[in-house]
């Protein structure tokens, strides 16, 4: 299939590229407004008791306020005419909105507190209206929107400026670096150009998601540096891999189709674990996490085609123009050994316990801090200290103790009795200041004020507990397990926000062993398939763990502890609970897509009949610098991407963190020390299992065996002068499909080499050079098929 691809690519290159460029134009025309329409939500359960609770008492009592419109006086005086004239402006501006309601005002500060229904992204849509139209022209009042909707709306704007901000910081540094690692600017722009192509035409698949199913704004953010790193990954490997062909003497269209069928292979298979790990996240009920997922998946499927659809044909058309535009001189190209990564496996396999042993305690040292780990919510200390959002939650946390926003909620559908008496022992509990319900308001267990207008309609009741502690705080969630177990029979209900903290938690901890269970079966069936090893697959899987706690015990000492929190600008506070699953599974993903890389080519040494240690430096030499490269990069991408919010800032710097752990120690040190101490048991698996793979398996070395095409579809291999008069060197390998291997050992070496035969319906031409001068002379003879024997 590859083989018939990479045909079609170099004869049709101008026929796909038009193509293409047409499904471009497709995707700007319907996803360029995709932005307006993605949500802000999607952090809870909705089938969760919480949510259910928010739901009902937004539809019955429409007295809540969720938005706070702050008039600051900029000479200080709260209760200025120029004030009072700002607070009647905004209000006839709530008054436009249908679903917007005053449901109250505060006098220091100056506040008017709105109702917004609707769900969570409706009402956030809702409050960006009225945001949009708060008066910014007058030179005495400024006015600012705070609340749980102000958060959200804030946060959706600073999503979508970083989105630019980022992109225009990232693109002009990966070109700059691309062309580092390439010597010329050809060459550097072909990985940009799958990866703009594979952002563009996700646009479109982001257009069509939104039409059935909710789509964080965050998706797109995830998406964009995902699927940009992701695609100059590729790009770096095919290109690298191109280059190595033409070193080995192919013609440009023969370099082209084996470029596809060899590290094509290795792309396909990395973005299928990558998809597949991914896809794990599909179990849980939160759209953010399924949103995401299903974007990621997509870029990255987009991305792998982009690389062995889309480049192969720029390669094709720009022809030996690749190489031209060259910035550096470069005497040895990427594609050829490294010789620094060869010292390096060199000493592994030498030392392998002595090397790998201080890499993994340093590992599980960096790991420590997570067993302190607190998890929460999204709120306004993910915002810079000077958004509005944040100074408005601030000035009502110096002025009120008790904010209605952050309550627990109790909701009695029925039974206005029971919850009284729930509210009455409720107020008699730990860090609870008091309980306002529907007859009266409780403290330390006393009833000390009447009925509260308000808290009943129709038969249904709610009340309030004002705690002393932050909601989404250890404490209050104790608070919240306490009321919860005093109401097993009351027929109440509790909301809320720490009851969301707590409902969320448990929603992603009750799935989280499904989707580990998933992205493990899936690692370790494709890494079997493409390896014919079960040792390998579970190293891989531990090796992965190990990387992972180092990369969160991290985030825990930097973004929860707060060490280096004024350096990177954020503020200490709990781990965002839906990031760090999406960290751990990105980063999970992208440690196998090295693992593939690496283990490609020592498994092609080791095919080769390379001994298990000579596999292993040659595998490390060959395709060192390229990962090195390529995690270079992808942590370029993912640091620009690291702005603004601080749990994406969080994100970026983990999953940055997890590929440069991953990139050097890991597959540097770890990975070689492991092999060679297991030697061949290594490439163990159980006979059934191995018969299985002779069948079903791949790998990115050329197979063994091909079948003959016909002479429409032969491409011309090139004649190449033999540097010794008594050598015959045939000529460089041909698609897959029109070769056969012949391994021959060569002279004075210590390792064997493949030297591929080209087989064209029962003979092939071999060019001799002539006695007598440099032209050569054409010698034919017949060369039987070689067949694979039978296993």
């Amino acid at each position: 299939m590859l083989t018939r691809l990479a045909v079609l690519t170099v004869r049709r290159p101008k026929l796909i590229l038009l193509a293409v460029l047409a499904l471009l134009g497709v995707s700007l025309v319907f996803g360029a407004t995709v932005s307006q329409k993605l949500g802000v939500g999607g952090f809870v359960d909705p089938a969760a008791e919480s949510s259910q609770v928010a739901e009902f008492l937004d539809q019955n009592f429409p007295t809540t306020p969720n938005l706070l419109l702050e008039m600051v006086a900029r000479d200080g005086a709260a209760d200025s005419p120029e004030v009072a004239a700002a607070a009647d402006r905004v209000r006839r501006l709530v008054e436009t909105e249908p679903t917007a309601k005053v449901v109250g005002s505060l006098s220091r500060p100056s506040a008017i507190l709105v109702h917004v229904g609707g769900t969570t992204d409706e009402a956030t849509k809702t409050a960006i209206r009225i945001i949009d139209g708060l008066p910014t022209d007058d030179a005495a009042v400024d006015v600012r929107a705070g609340g749980p909707l102000g958060v959200s709306v804030e946060i959706e704007d600073r999503v979508s400026k970083d989105l630019v901000v980022s992109e225009s910081i990232a693109l002009p540094i990966l070109l700059a670096v691309l062309v580092i690692v390439f010597g010329g600017l050809v060459a550097a722009f072909l990985p940009l150009a799958i990866g703009i192509t594979s952002i563009v035409m996700t646009l479109l698949v982001l257009a069509i998601m939104v039409a059935v199913t909710d789509v964080s704004v965050h998706a797109l953010t995830v998406a964009t540096a995902f699927g940009l790193g992701l695609s100059i990954d590729f790009g770096l490997l095919m290109v690298s891999r191109f280059r190595e062909e033409r070193a080995l003497g192919r013609d440009h269209e023969a370099a082209i189709v084996a470029t596809v069928t060899t590290a094509g292979r290795t792309i396909i298979f990395s973005a299928a674990t990558v998809t597949l790990a991914m896809s794990g996240l599909l179990v849980f009920p939160l759209y953010f996490l399924r949103s995401t997922a299903l974007t990621a998946s997509a870029v990255v499927i987009l991305s792998a085609l982009s690389a062995i659809v889309v480049l192969p044909a720029l390669l094709a058309l720009l022809g030996r123009r690749i190489d031209s535009l060259a910035v550096i001189r470069r005497k040895v190209p990427l594609s050829a050994e490294s010789a620094f990564w060869r010292r390096c496996a060199e000493a592994v396999t030498k030392r392998p316990l002595q090397c790998a042993l201080p890499v993994i305690a340093v590992l599980l040292l960096l790991g420590i801090p997570f067993l302190g780990v607190q998890l929460a919510m999204p709120d306004e200390r993910a915002l810079p200290a000077d958004s509005d959002a944040r100074l408005v939650a601030e000035s009502l946390k110096e002025d009120f103790a008790a904010d209605s926003s952050q309550a627990v909620t109790l909701l009695a559908r029925n039974d206005i009795r029971a919850l009284d008496e729930l509210a009455a022992s409720a107020s008699a509990m730990d860090d609870v200041v008091r309980v306002v319900a529907p007859g009266g308001t409780y403290e330390r267990g006393e009833r000390i004020a009447g009925p509260a207008p308000g808290f009943e309609n129709n038969g249904a009741a709610y009340g309030l507990v004002y705690l002393s502690v932050d909601a989404q705080s250890d404490a209050a969630q104790q608070v919240v397990h306490a009321i919860r177990s005093d109401a097993v029979d009351r027929q109440v209900q509790i909301g809320g926000p720490t009851a969301t903290l707590i409902d969320t938690s448990a929603a992603v901890g009750d799935r989280l062993p499904t989707a580990v269970l998933l992205i493990a079966l899936a690692t370790f069936v494709l890494l079997f398939l493409f390896t014919g090893s079960i040792v390998v697959p579970l190293k891989a899987l531990v090796l992965n763990l190990l990387m992972l706690s180092a990369v969160l015990g991290t985030m825990v000492w930097v973004f929860q502890d707060g060490h280096l929190a004024s350096f990177l600008g954020v503020t200490p506070a709990p781990l965002n609970l839906s990031m760090v699953v999406l960290l751990c599974c990105i980063a999970f993903s992208l440690s196998v897509d090295y693992e593939i890389f690496l283990l490609s080519r020592i498994k092609e040494a080791r095919d080769a009949g390379l001994s298990n240690n000579d596999a292993i430096v040659v595998g490390l030499a060959r395709v060192g610098r390229i990962i090195s490269s390529a995690a270079l990069l992808l942590t370029i991408t993912l640091l620009s991407f690291a702005n603004g919010l601080s749990f994406m800032k969080m994100f970026g710097i983990g999953t940055a963190l997890a590929i440069v752990i991953d990139a050097t120690v890991i597959r540097g040190v770890v990975v070689p020390a492991f092999l060679r101490v297991a030697g061949d048991l290594n490439w163990w698996a159980p006979g059934p299992l191995k018969r299985l793979h002779a069948r079903i398996g791949f790998s990115e070395a050329p197979a063994a065996t091909a079948q003959p095409v016909g002479d429409d579809e032969t491409l011309r291999l090139p004649t190449v002068r033999a540097p010794e008069p008594d050598t015959v060197r045939l000529p460089a390998p041909p698609p897959r499909r029109d070769e056969d291997t012949v391994r021959l050992p060569p002279k004075r070496a210590p390792e064997p080499e493949t030297v591929r035969q080209r087989v064209r319906r029962e003979e092939d031409t071999v060019r001799l050079p002539p006695a007598g001068g440099p032209e050569s002379e054409t010698v034919r003879h017949r060369v039987p098929r070689v067949h694979r024997p039978p296993r």
